[in-house]
């Protein structure tokens, strides 16, 4: 995790509640729009979160093993 994002971010955030099973990036990151940020599990079924821009990862709101709720936070990116 890190600090919280500004308001020039855009924030990523969870359609439902799932597990977080995979973190595929770290703040600084440099990301491409449609790439896999993190992967989290509902109902049994694997399903990528991906970057709606590209950009710069400046938080991730998230720890492995978490259970996110709808609306959560999950990563926030400066385009």
């Amino acid at each position: 995790m890190s600090s919280q994002p500004d308001s020039t971010d855009l924030t990523v955030t969870a359609d439902m509640v799932a597990n977080v099973i995979a973190i595929h990036t770290a703040v600084g990151d440099v990301v491409e729009d449609g790439q896999t940020l993190l992967v989290v599990e509902s109902m049994k079924m694997e399903i990528p979160i991906t970057a709606p821009t590209a950009g710069t990862v400046t938080s991730i709101g998230v720890a492995l093993g978490d259970i996110v709720q709808e609306g959560d936070a999950l990563v926030a990116i400066r385009r």
